[in-house]
């Protein structure tokens, strides 16, 4: 079984920018730099069939590249316990048209719908026990954060393999955008 993901990868300078941003959160477990990355879909735990299908699915999805940049920190969770950070991502149609048809691909491949309205981010860390007044001072100063525009010209099929240390991501297979008929 393959763990399967569908995201675009963060270019460097962008890279650069979040991870000056992994230091001073108590209770915070940093994403690895190599690991950032925008979601599209997560598909979870399929068979290499399946996965075969995903691919030749996703091989027919045209879109033109776009720019996109990243604006602004959140987080997920209760009020009391968050349990995630992240990057927002700046009011993007384009982005949200190539979300759309990866969706559609996928249903189409036999993969069943997401049920989650689609909220697009890049995680920064995990958080375990962070203190609340803690989160809000982080957010306070870096709660203007902006990297980009960047120019998104393709997306990628990830695998994502859990270990000791967390997860481990290793592109499978990239999917150009633009294009001829796009």
């Amino acid at each position: 079984m393959l763990r399967l993901f569908i995201g675009i990868p963060m270019p460097e300078s962008v890279v650069e920018r979040l991870s000056s941003m992994a230091s001073g959160l108590p209770g915070a477990r940093w994403v690895r730099p190599e690991n950032y990355h925008l979601t599209l879909r997560f598909l979870g735990e399929i068979d290499e069939g399946t996965a075969h299908d995903v691919d030749e699915a996703l091989d027919h999805v045209t879109s033109p590249a776009f720019p996109l940049t990243l604006s602004g920190l959140g987080s997920f969770g209760s009020s009391h316990k968050q349990h995630a950070l992240w990057a927002g991502v700046a009011d993007s149609d384009p982005l949200l048209h190539l979300q759309a048809k990866v969706e559609s691909a996928l249903v189409r491949s036999g993969q069943p719908p997401e049920q989650r309205k689609y909220s697009p981010h890049v995680t920064l860390a995990y958080l375990t026990d962070t203190p609340p007044a803690k989160l809000a001072t982080y957010m306070g100063a870096n709660g203007l954060f902006q990297a980009g525009p960047f120019t998104v010209d393709h997306y990628c099929l990830y695998e994502s393999t859990l270990g000791r240390s967390g997860a481990t991501y290793h592109i499978l297979q990239e999917y150009p955008l633009g294009g001829w008929g796009v």
